[in-house]
């Protein structure tokens, strides 16, 4: 049952949605759709899911789900009113394509005005709808780099968040690999 309601997890998380029938069939192989209603009266028996009154397939799990409680005033205080809005996962608000989103980890301070330091962790995602002024991890000249993508009279370079760092210029190839989704830091 466990490895059935975990199959069922991994489709919500990959397509954002819980399968259909046909779909249940498909996962596990079932001849018929009565196969796959079993399956789905057994996962409701143990909670794994249930059905909307239109008889669709929710979700009562809630993978890595943290409860939205409200807002905080980052400027002057103002009183606190916790109030429980909703849960939200960060891959729903962060993640929109899976198998294109990877983390890589920060060495440097070429970044710190756009407050990406050293040891931060960054979620990017390939993609080829990548504009000037996005924050990209780019190859140029054969050297892996993060850094904004600016576009000139001259044709694209890159340009860091320090005042310390130049313009950078291709000297021979420019390759952009991916735009930066979110920067992670943790503090202890």
């Amino acid at each position: 049952m466990e490895e059935q309601a975990q199959i069922i997890q991994s489709f919500y998380r990959h397509h954002g949605r819980m399968p259909s029938y046909s779909e249940i069939c498909e996962l596990f192989d079932y001849k018929s759709k009565n196969a796959a209603s079993k399956l789905v009266q057994k996962l409701s028996r143990f909670g794994v899911l249930s059905k909307d009154q239109k008889g669709r397939l929710i979700p009562n799990f809630n993978e890595g789900a943290i409860r939205l409680l409200g807002l905080v005033e980052a400027g002057f205080p103002a009183p606190v009113e916790e109030q429980d809005l909703d849960t939200i996962t960060l891959d729903e608000w962060l993640v929109k394509k899976e198998e294109a989103t990877y983390i890589l980890k920060v060495k440097g301070d070429s970044m710190i005005d756009a407050g990406i330091v050293d040891g931060d962790y960054v979620l990017v995602e390939r993609t080829d709808k990548i504009k000037p002024g996005q924050i990209v991890v780019a190859e140029m000249d054969g050297e892996w780099t993060l850094k904004y993508l600016r576009e000139g009279p001259i044709g694209r370079y890159l340009e860091a968040a320090n005042p310390e760092y130049g313009k950078m210029y291709p000297k021979e190839s420019l390759q952009i690999e991916a735009r930066v989704i979110s920067v992670i830091r943790k503090f202890d």
